[in-house]
């Protein structure tokens, strides 16, 4: 049975990794490459970091590549900050050298490239903003026939968005900010005609990180990849944060853990809810991720962690 091939574009949070990671368990799946798209992350120790996690996965062989685009709306600086903790982490930092290649090349270019040479159409596991796909649609709009479809964690349909009006004037809370970083890109990504399924705050708030979670992990530290999850969860664990990005990926590996609503939607890009993803009679057909069993993905991400 041949592999699904899978593109990987993250914006360097700390749930991205713990996605990353999840992805490379997946025996089924091919991952041709991970693009970082420099959202909730300073670039540097984000691509440094990503680079790590491949080598310590032994996955050295993966080419990583740095977008060069740029939002609207940055992310704050006390999110973006976790890139440099994670990065400086000790397990990540136990050889002197990055085997784990970075590209010269942009990663919107790298993007274009490895879906024009895929033998067949790739699933973008997209876990940051839609930026870097925007420009690459952009650039190359042939590219949009090779993209089998968007797995995406972003966006809120039906519940409050997350981008909390203290740390943005003028918003109305219905922003999610996967979205509200490039607003325009999100919405140049509705324009196509890719199968898009969202994973959105709908689901993701009723995951959260859980101490007991936190805690099974530790009790199976002695797995180098148990033990890196773990030491980044308890980085987050006094927050109110929740398996994201990591429940948006496990959809690539047990789809059955989940059940799909279609929504008709649109992409809101000015005023004060710029960046809401709304339901919208005769919109734009996505499907989202509506329920999940939640005691099979924890299990699930234990399991694939324990190594």
């Amino acid at each position: 049975m041949s592999k699904q091939l899978v593109l990987m574009d993250h914006d360097g949070g700390v749930d991205d990794y713990l996605a990353t990671m999840l992805l490379m368990t997946m025996e089924h799946i091919e991952l041709l490459g991970v693009v970082v798209t420099p959202a909730d992350c300073y670039a540097e120790p984000a691509v440094s970091a990503t680079r790590k996690i491949l080598d310590l996965m032994e996955s050295s062989h993966i080419p990583v590549a740095l977008s060069t685009v740029r939002g609207i709306n940055p992310f704050p600086r006390l999110y973006r900050r976790d890139s440099f903790i994670v990065d400086h982490l000790p397990i990540l930092n136990q050889n002197e050298t990055i085997s784990t290649p970075l590209l010269a090349q942009p990663g919107q270019d790298f993007m274009i490239q490895v879906l024009r040479d895929a033998p067949e159409p790739v699933t973008l596991m997209v876990t940051g903003p839609l930026t870097t796909v925007a420009v690459a649609l952009d650039k190359a709009p042939e590219i949009e026939a090779k993209i089998q479809k968007i797995v995406w964690m972003g966006g809120a349909l039906n519940v409050g968005g997350n981008v909390e009006k203290s740390l943005e004037a003028g918003q109305d809370g219905s922003a999610e900010w996967n979205v509200y970083w490039d607003p325009i890109s999100a919405a140049r990504v509705w324009e196509s005609q890719i199968e898009i399924i969202m994973c959105p705050l709908d689901l993701t708030n009723n995951v959260p990180v859980t101490s007991e979670v936190v805690y099974k992990m530790g009790r199976q530290r002695h797995y180098p990849i148990s033990d890196l999850a773990g030491q980044c969860y308890a980085l987050v664990i006094p927050q109110d944060y929740y398996f994201w990005d990591v429940l948006a990926t496990a959809y690539l590996a047990h789809p059955e853990f989940y059940q799909l609503r279609e929504w008709e939607t649109e992409i809101i890009t000015t005023g004060l809810s710029q960046g809401r993803t709304k339901v919208v009679s005769k919109g734009r057909k996505i499907s989202a991720m509506d329920k999940v069993d939640k005691e099979a993905f924890y299990n699930y991400i234990l399991q694939q962690w324990a190594r």
